[in-house]
């Protein structure tokens, strides 16, 4: 599959389509059901609804590359161990934000490439908005002045600040806390962001925040799109270790904890280990 302009364009139009399906459920007065998974996270008729947009239409591009989404099964490892592409989505990312109908909640659509996000969508439904990159050519934001090109921002400089920390609204940690106590000392001050689903990794990607420490579990199809996002307009996604988070390189679907990062000349690795 060649990764270009119009499939990205084409992603971007199923996003929004998938999009407005979680809209329709959204915005009915009548409500709409909740269900509580196996792993005691909770699926709606929205996620279900743009889980069949999506998926259908991906197969449909290429049948030969597999889409893995939250709400469908999991194949075995020893399948997805062969996988070379691959599409990961998670047709509603945020679902607790939808249920607190804050708004904070996406569409998240990512092409796997060798363990690498090579492409990426993140639309947010309730705000029109739609994130996207690829490697190549750069990350856009697409709203309704238009489309525009985006690009992570410089660091501040030492005891300057603030450094703007964006944080999970719904998974604080005292890791998390102490993250920040440490940029605090070194930069001097500390503007914090709290929000839902995979817009925190946006804020990086279009310059509105500096990092993203995510010291607490994820699943891959949480982050995949949104980190092509941020690769794409010169951040970087780094596990634990500090090394790139990949994809699809054990049995479980579990990420491990990581920090997005905006401007990659700056030395993060001495207030980070």
């Amino acid at each position: 599959m060649e990764i270009n302009r119009p499939l990205l364009d084409r992603i971007i139009e199923l996003s929004i389509t998938a999009g407005d399906a979680i809209l329709e459920i959204y915005n009915d007065e009548a409500g709409f059901n909740t269900e509580i998974k196996s792993d005691n996270s909770p699926v709606t008729d929205a996620d279900k609804a743009a889980h069949n947009v999506l998926y259908d239409a991906l197969i449909s591009i290429d049948a030969n590359v597999p889409v893995l989404s939250e709400e469908g099964d999991l194949p075995h490892y020893d399948t997805r161990s062969s996988w070379d592409m691959y599409w990961i989505i998670d047709p509603l990312d945020g679902t607790k934000e939808f249920i607190k109908r804050n708004g904070e909640f996406t569409v998240n659509v990512a092409l796997i490439h060798r363990g690498v996000p090579v492409l990426g969508v993140v639309h947010v439904p309730v705000l029109n908005v739609t994130y996207a990159g690829t490697a190549g050519l750069g990350a856009f934001k697409i709203d309704a002045d238009g489309e525009k090109t985006i690009q992570v921002s410089k660091a501040p400089e030492k005891d300057i600040g603030p450094v703007r920390v964006v944080a999970s609204r719904s998974h604080g940690s005292e890791a998390v806390e102490k993250c920040i106590a440490n940029l605090e000392k070194y930069f001097g001050m500390v503007e914090k962001k709290s929000m839902g689903s995979s817009l925190k990794l946006c804020l990086i990607a279009e310059g509105e925040a500096d990092i993203y420490p995510r010291l607490a579990l994820t699943s891959e199809w949480d982050t995949a799109a949104a980190q092509a996002v941020v690769e794409a307009a010169g951040g970087v996604v780094l596990d634990a270790d500090l090394k790139e988070l990949r994809y699809n390189t054990k049995a479980d679907i579990l990420n491990p904890f990581f920090y997005v990062l905006g401007d990659t000349s700056f030395n993060w690795p001495k207030l980070l280990r």
